[in-house]
């Protein structure tokens, strides 16, 4: 290699960098190949080059790889980029976004706790704080997440933490994020906030004043619907010093390939994000034009109760749209039953629109009682917009509502 030069690059200043940039470099780890495209690390466990090594990695005082359920390079990448474009310390990965709805609780709450949530969640959420937590001594109330008088009433009294979605899932309730916040750290309580509607490029809940983030990578982080995961973010005193213990002993781990397909998901989401946003407000509109709709629900729109809020709090509205079919299930399931381009699926996020019932899918444990309180009924229909010709999806609906 005579008359060769080696120049070590300067680090970046990725504080620096606008939110494309880091979904597209951030948490950047080029092995010896220096390869351009992020590497996949398909490996469980690593080799140490002496006892002493491995002595000092099992200790905490070097920073070699130990066993992928703890640790992974492209596991880190991953977890790297996210943090950088949500503007967090630190992340943890996790298998499913429910796994990190349930970690990011589990890392907070002890027996004898209290949880105070809105009861806007998605239907495995109203089960961990309804039924799970309760099991092991950790009480747990609901409230309107939209109303902040019921915040305050709940929060007058210490709890330890607080949950919820904004938008929630499925009728995109607005909370106000800050208000919220405020009214739970002056009653003790960390916030978990759930942004995988919104998603980093929309909102970023940690300067609003969230102390928790979570995210169902599933859904638009990956945004082809091919992997499920999740991901929790926060400071590094919660996440390296509370979180991590327990994931590392517990093992809700991401498997390397995933979270390889989410590094290069998050790459083109700001582009996709755009694109949703641009075709769910169209199909919002041409819905609510449709004389077969008795309501629509979009952030984006003007008649959405809370959008002045939302227009406050996000940069723009995502990609689902929520609207009512008049004729309740029987209607609903008939105009389901004709759609030809868009699917009927459970999932969202997808460069492919899909429709879901929830009152006989998502939500269907959480009973009829609270259902109505949700607003969710017979004829309520989400819709993820998805990044076909949005003139090719409005026509499908329009053919399908007859």
């Amino acid at each position: 290699m005579d008359g060769t030069i080696q120049r070590k690059k300067a680090a970046p200043d990725i504080k620096s960098w606008k939110p494309q940039t880091r979904a597209v470099r951030g948490g950047l780890r080029r092995s010896s190949f220096d390869e351009t495209s992020e590497a996949l690390f398909l490996t469980s466990g690593y080799a140490y080059n002496s006892a002493e090594e491995a002595e000092a990695t099992f200790k905490g005082e070097s920073a070699h790889f130990q066993y992928s359920r703890f640790g992974n390079p492209t596991v880190a990448m991953f977890q790297d980029r996210l943090a950088a474009l949500e503007g967090a310390e630190a992340c943890i990965a996790t298998a499913t976004g429910m796994s990190a709805v349930f970690y990011a609780l589990l890392a907070l709450l002890k027996a004898g706790d209290r949880i105070v949530a809105a009861r806007q969640l998605f239907g495995s959420c109203h089960y961990i704080i309804n039924e799970l937590l309760p099991r092991y001594g950790i009480k747990g109330e609901f409230v309107d997440g939209g109303d902040l008088g019921q915040w305050e009433k709940a929060l007058s009294t210490p709890a330890n933490a607080v949950l919820f979605e904004s938008p929630s899932n499925p009728m995109l309730d607005i909370v106000d994020v800050k208000a919220v916040c405020d009214l739970a750290h002056k009653a003790g309580a960390k916030v978990v906030l759930d942004n995988a509607f919104a998603t980093p490029i929309l909102q970023r809940p940690l300067e609003l004043g969230a102390d928790v983030v979570v995210h169902s990578a599933t859904k638009y982080i990956d945004g082809q619907g091919r992997a499920l995961g999740g991901a929790i973010l926060g400071s590094r005193d919660f996440i390296i010093g509370k979180l991590q213990p327990v994931t590392r002993n517990t093992g809700p781990s991401i498997s390397p390939f995933n979270a390889w397909l989410f590094v290069k998901g998050l790459e083109t989401l700001g582009l996709r994000i755009d694109r949703h946003c641009a075709s769910a407000r169209k199909v919002a509109d041409a819905l609510a034009a449709n004389p077969k709709i008795g309501r629509v629900l979009y952030p984006g729109r003007p008649d959405h109760p809370q959008h002045a809020l939302a227009a406050r709090q996000m940069s723009n509205f995502g990609g689902v749209v929520t609207f009512d079919i008049k004729g309740g299930k029987p209607a609903t399931f008939e105009a389901l039953n004709r759609l030809q381009l868009v699917d009927i699926s459970n999932n969202l996020g997808d460069a492919k629109s899909m429709v879901t019932h929830p009152a006989t899918t998502t939500h269907m444990r959480i009973g009829a009682e609270e259902r109505a309180k949700l607003g969710i009924g017979d004829g309520t229909v989400r819709i993820s917009v998805g990044l076909e010709d949005v003139d090719d999806i409005i026509t499908d609906l329009t053919q399908a509502l007859g």
